[in-house]
C-alpha cells in the first residue's frame, strides 16, 4: 500500500471515531442518555479542547517523524481513554474526553504532513474527498450501532476502529527524503499566504456558525426520528462529496459554491416554516448537509494546496480547521442561547439567513484572492472564464515583456498556469535544480521575488490592455 492510500486509511479510521464520539458524536450522546446525564457542558469542553489542539499543533509538531510519533501516541491514548466510558460516569469522563479531544486536534493537524508528502498538490482534493467520504461512512456505522443496538457496542466498535488506525499508522513512512513532491523551494519563501489564510479562516468561521446551529438546534428538533437520523444524517454530505470529487475538470465549481450557499438559506427557511415530520427532516437535512459537503471540500482542498507554501503543514491545516471548530462552537453557543427564549426557532432562522447574506458578500473577494494564489485549482475557476486558447495567447504575449529566452518563456507559462516545480521539470524534461535556476533568472528580469508577484504583474498587464 503506497503512502497516499495509507494516509487515507489512517485519516478515515481516526476521523470516523472523532465524528462519532468526542465531536458531538452520537456514541457519546447515547452513552450520556443511557447513564441519564446531561452531556452538553461535557461536549462543549470537548470541542473547546479540540480547538486548542488544532491551534497548538503547529508549535508542537515540526517534522514528519514528530507527526508520526504524535499520531501513534494520540491513538494509543484515545484507545485507553475510551475504556473509561464502560464504567459509571465520574470526573474521569470529563478528564478523558477533554484530553482525548485535545490530542485528536493535534493528530488531525499532524496528518497534514502525510497529505503533503503522499499526494501531489494537484491531486489532494481527491485524497481529501476520499478521506471525508470513508470517515463519514464509518461514522454512520458507529452511530447506527450505538443508537439501534447498544451504546456500549458502539463504544467497543469505535475502539476497534481506533485499533485499526493504530495498526496502519505504524506503517506510515518517516524518511524525510520524500517529504513532499512539491517542497516549498527557497525561491518561493517570499510568498506570504498569511493574508489569504486569514481571509479563508474568517470565511470558514462565519459559514460554520450555521453548522453549530444545526448541531445545537436543528438536529435535536428531529431527534424523535431516531432510526432515520441514525443513518441518513450524513448521507447527503457523502453524496455531495462524491459528486464534487468526480465532476469533470472543466466544470465550473464556482457556480456550485453559490448554489450551496443558497441551499443553506433554503434549509433554514424550511426549518422555520415546516413541521417536524419525516419529509421535513429529509428536506432540511439534504439541503444543509449537501451544502456542508460542498464547502468542506472547498476549504479542505484550499488548505491542502496551501501546505506547499509552509515547511510546517500541521500549522496550516491546524489553523484552518480550528476556524471550522470555532465557528461550530460559536454557532452552538448562539443556538443554545436562542433556543432557551425562542421555542419557535424563528430568531434562529433569521440569524442563519444573516450569516448566508454575509457569506454572499465576502465570498467574491475571497475567491479573487485565492484565485491569484492558485490559478489551477478546481474550485477557483473564474465566473466568466475566457477560453483556454485565449488564456494561452495572453500568457504567451506576456512572456515577451521581460525579454525572456524561449526556455524561460515556457517555464513562465507553466508557472502562471499553477504548475509546481516538480511538474514543470517533468513536462520540460529538466532537473528541478535547472528549473529553479531558470525561475531565479525570470524573477530577476521581471524584478520580482515570487510567483505571486508574477501573477499580479500579468493581471496588471491584462487590466492595462482592457482599458
Amino acid at each position: 500500500m503506497n503512502e497516499r492510500r495509507l494516509s487515507i486509511v489512517v485519516f478515515s479510521l481516526f476521523f470516523s471515531w472523532l465524528l462519532a464520539f468526542p465531536f458531538e458524536g452520537q456514541v457519546l450522546y447515547a452513552l450520556a442518555q443511557r447513564n441519564k446525564i446531561d452531556p452538553h457542558m461535557m461536549i462543549f469542553g470537548s470541542i473547546t479542547a479540540h480547538f486548542a489542539g488544532l491551534i497548538l499543533s503547529g508549535f508542537l509538531i515540526k517534522t514528519r517523524l514528530a507527526a508520526k510519533r504524535l499520531i501513534l501516541f494520540s491513538i494509543a491514548y484515545c484507545i485507553i481513554g475510551c475504556s473509561v466510558f464502560f464504567f459509571a460516569p465520574s470526573i474521569l469522563w470529563n478528564i478523558i474526553l477533554i484530553s482525548d479531544s485535545f490530542l485528536a486536534g493535534t493528530c488531525v493537524a499532524a496528518w497534514g504532513f502525510y497529505l503533503k508528502s503522499g499526494t501531489p498538490s494537484n491531486k489532494r482534493i481527491k485524497t481529501i474527498a476520499d478521506g471525508l467520504i470513508y470517515s463519514n461512512i464509518l461514522m454512520i456505522l458507529l452511530n447506527m450501532t450505538a443508537i439501534n443496538l447498544s451504546p456500549y457496542t458502539g463504544l467497543g466498535l469505535s475502539i476497534l476502529i481506533l485499533g485499526g488506525a493504530l495498526f496502519f499508522t505504524v506503517r506510515l513512512p518517516v524518511n524525510e527524503q520524500s517529504v513532499s513532491p512539491t517542497q516549498p523551494e527557497k525561491i518561493e519563501k517570499h510568498i506570504n499566504t498569511n493574508k489569504h489564510l486569514t481571509f479563508l479562516c474568517i470565511f470558514i468561521v462565519i459559514i460554520t456558525i450555521n453548522s453549530g446551529l444545526m448541531y445545537q438546534v436543528v438536529n435535536p428538533a428531529f431527534s424523535h426520528h431516531e432510526w432515520l437520523v441514525s443513518w441518513y444524517w450524513a448521507v447527503p454530505y457523502i453524496i455531495a462529496l462524491y459528486i464534487m470529487k468526480n465532476l469533470p475538470r472543466k466544470t465550473n465549481r464556482t457556480y456550485i459554491l453559490y448554489v450551496a450557499i443558497t441551499m443553506i438559506g433554503f434549509a433554514f427557511i424550511a426549518f422555520m416554516t415546516f413541521d417536524r415530520s419525516v419529509a421535513s427532516y429529509l428536506l432540511v437535512d439534504t439541503l444543509m448537509l449537501g451544502a456542508c459537503g460542498i464547502f468542506d471540500l472547498f476549504w479542505w482542498s484550499i488548505l491542502g494546496e496551501m501546505l506547499d507554501f509552509d515547511k510546517n503543514p500541521a500549522k496550516i491545516l491546524g489553523l484552518g480547521l480550528s476556524a471550522n471548530v470555532f465557528g461550530v462552537l460559536l454557532g452552538g453557543f448562539i443556538g443554545d442561547t436562542i433556543s432557551k427564549v425562542d421555542t419557535g426557532n424563528h430568531n434562529l432562522s433569521v440569524i442563519a439567513l444573516v450569516v448566508v447574506f454575509i457569506i454572499l458578500i465576502i465570498f467574491p473577494p475571497l475567491h479573487k484572492q485565492l484565485s491569484m494564489l492558485f490559478k489551477n485549482h478546481e474550485f477557483l475557476t473564474a465566473l466568466f472564464e475566457v477560453s483556454p486558447t485565449v488564456q494561452n495567447e495572453d500568457i504567451f504575449s506576456f512572456t515577451f515583456i521581460g525579454q525572456l529566452t524561449e526556455r524561460e518563456r515556457e517555464i513562465t507559462m507553466l508557472l502562471l498556469k499553477g504548475r509546481t516545480y516538480k511538474i514543470i521539470a517533468g513536462e520540460l524534461s529538466l532537473s528541478e535544480n535547472t528549473v529553479k535556476t531558470h525561475i531565479k533568472n525570470i524573477y530577476s528580469k521581471f524584478n520580482i521575488k515570487s510567483r505571486m508577484e508574477l501573477v499580479n504583474l500579468m493581471m496588471e498587464k491584462e487590466r492595462s490592455l482592457s482599458r
